[in-house]
């Protein structure tokens, strides 16, 4: 564990959370500038949302090639590196002037964020000590809200002023700005270097090793349940808003913000809840709670557009207080120096568990004659029901230190991947 001033510590959790936010406000600020890029490029619908899917299939499979290198840099060269690529990946798209290199530029963008994301939580889970990270874990998700509150609306806005390119040009300049500052705040962190990598030899070996840990394997499941039954719901509200329930599209924005705002202080308050309280406990508690406003948004009655407004903070602060313990925990599951090689396995999981769930809940829909959509309540159920298998699954998912030295060296076997 590193020994960092508390100042320091604070500064570097919230360079942290603004790199994250800017991969987020990247994934999310494709969807709202839909209608701008198919006419610009003049492509069908489909074609737009294989851009969109791009990048989620793309982060997947970065993620899970980079648990087979993440433990074998320093945690600080690596971020400032592919934090750099993200930068150009940004660029490439604002620069398209065809659809396919939009294409390629986006999948490029998958790639490097896929990557990000793992290198983030393993840096808290090398500098946080574990009772201090379900808060530190909180300011991180901090990112969510700031997107959803600033960076998103900024997007739409800059489009809708500019063209559709200008939100991606943001996104570089605000890129290189916190390199900047990453290269001045980010330690180095390579204590984990401390013992000599495995040859490139035994590196599919070792992932097998990473992927068959049962200890692993029911986090896996667990984080691939909760992003199934938040992407079941969370992609279709825009639609069903507007198609079923007449919200004019560009009062869109004062949702989220709203729901943005109100999680930005409450992901803080509940690491700390889940630091004094237990992360299982916690979790269990949020889920469960999460489970009544999915209810209610997908089986949605008529209500004036202000009190859409009004509930949907709740609805936001429920989907993410069950995110924070459950990323909490899961820095706990693998060992130190494995800890980046499971992280990046665990985004992959995440973005296939996103790919997935928004994909079965589009096959769960249909449009009516009158072009609103049906079958939202049944997507809900089932999203209630994915989830309270979640509550029952969390049990199973134990840290490292809950498991005896020999039965974890004899399951993992003599060199498991990222060891070094």
């Amino acid at each position: 564990m590193y020994s960092i001033s508390t100042r320091h510590e604070r500064r570097l959790l919230w360079l942290l959370a603004l790199t994250q936010f800017t991969i987020i406000m990247d994934f999310m600020i494709m969807m709202p500038l839909g209608p701008q890029i198919m006419h610009n490029f003049g492509i069908t619908p489909a074609a737009f949302a294989t851009a969109v899917s791009a990048y989620s299939w793309c982060s997947g499979l970065s993620g899970l090639f980079a648990a087979t290198y993440i433990d074998r840099f320093d945690r600080r060269k690596l971020l400032l590196t592919i934090y750099a690529l993200f930068a150009v990946s940004n660029l490439g798209c604002a620069l398209a002037g065809s659809f396919p290199l939009l294409l390629v530029a986006r999948a490029f963008a998958g790639i490097t964020g896929g990557v990000l994301g793992s290198v983030i939580m393993a840096i808290v889970g090398d500098v946080i000590p574990v009772q201090r990270r379900g808060a530190a874990t909180g300011t991180i998700m901090t990112a969510f809200s700031l997107a959803a509150i600033a960076g998103v609306p900024a997007g739409v806005m800059l489009g809708a002023h500019f063209n559709w390119a200008a939100p991606f040009v943001l996104l570089v300049v605000l890129s290189v700005l916190i390199w900047f500052g990453g290269s001045l705040i980010v330690p180095s962190l390579a204590e984990h270097l401390s013992r000599r990598p495995p040859p490139l030899r035994q590196v599919l070996p070792d992932l097998m090793r990473l992927l068959g840990n049962p200890r692993h394997l029911n986090a896996f499941a667990l984080t691939f349940m909760i992003m199934v039954s938040h992407m079941l719901v969370i992609p279709f509200i825009a639609p069903m808003l507007v198609l079923n329930h007449g919200v004019p599209p560009a009062h869109l924005s004062w949702i989220y913000m709203g729901g943005g705002f109100a999680t930005f202080f409450t992901s803080r308050a509940i690491g700390r809840l889940a630091d004094r309280y237990g992360k299982h406990r916690v979790f269990r508690i949020a889920a469960l709670l999460s489970t009544l406003p999915v209810l209610f948004v997908t089986h949605l009655p008529d209500l004036p557009f202000v009190a859409v407004v009004l509930f949907f903070p709740f609805f936001m602060v429920a989907m993410s207080g069950r995110m924070v313990p459950m990323q909490a925990l899961l820095t706990t599951v693998p060992e130190p120096q494995r800890r980046g090689a499971f992280l990046s396995a665990n985004s992959a999981l995440q973005a296939l568990g996103t790919g997935c769930g928004a994909w079965f809940g589009g096959l769960m829909l249909t449009n009516t004659p009158s072009g609103q959509i049906a079958g939202y309540g049944t997507v809900g159920w089932v999203a209630v029901a994915v989830t309270l298998v979640a509550v029952l699954w969390v049990g199973r998912v134990k840290a490292a230190a809950d498991k005896a030295p020999a039965a974890g060296a004899a399951e993992l076997g003599p060199e498991p991947l990222g060891e070094v």
